[in-house]
């Protein structure tokens, strides 16, 4: 691991992907500023939030699809890869896609907290960035440490992230705007917290 660990920053897009391919089903792996990142296998109730939300979106906008386990091409110049636990986009739109898709099209991406040590820097700090880099107009984060959902919007493409930011506590509604344009109540995510 350590080797591969030094490598890392030199490794090309093509390298990460051939090795992300080669990965055992109970791992998924990301490549996002140049480091390979591994994802937690989910939990029970990382599952059902997930499953939550795809019914919520469904009852509001039938006309889009929750994908789970879509891979993206986000950051600068698509050199990232990314695979959020939902991508909200219209209906089909990965149709004839591979296991990495451009982001354009894409509405909004969902991450859900996990209980690990990598969770602050992965879910709050670098995934935004590359999600907004990559010009995806919503990122949704539903925080199981902080029992909190914040909306991200307004991408910023130059710098990376967004530029408004919206939280509110599990059990409040959120406003989640326009391309997506629902409300969430968020009573329900209290019961799916350690």
């Amino acid at each position: 691991m350590t080797v591969m660990a030094e490598r890392t920053s030199q490794m090309s897009v093509e390298e990460f992907e051939a090795i992300a391919s080669a990965s055992p089903e109970t791992v998924t792996l990301e490549f996002i500023n140049g480091r390979i990142g591994v994802k937690k296998v989910a939990d029970g109730d990382h599952n059902t939030i997930v499953s939550w939300l795809a019914r919520r979106c469904m009852r509001a906008r039938p006309d889009l699809d929750l994908y789970h386990g879509q891979g993206l091409k986000v950051e600068s110049y698509r050199e990232g890869r990314a695979k959020p636990d939902a991508v909200i986009a219209p209906e089909a739109h990965f149709a004839g896609h591979g296991e990495w898709a451009d982001p354009d099209g894409v509405l909004m991406v969902v991450e859900v907290t996990s209980y690990d040590s990598d969770t602050d820097r992965r879910d709050r700090h670098e995934k935004p960035a590359a999600y907004g880099q990559a010009g995806i107009p919503l990122y949704l984060l539903i925080d199981r440490d902080a029992c909190t959902v914040t909306v991200h919007s307004t991408p910023d493409r130059l710098v990376g992230g967004y530029r408004d930011m919206h939280t509110t506590k599990f059990g409040e509604r959120v406003l989640v705007p326009d391309p997506v344009g629902f409300e969430l109540d968020t009573e329900i995510l209290k019961t799916y917290v350690r």
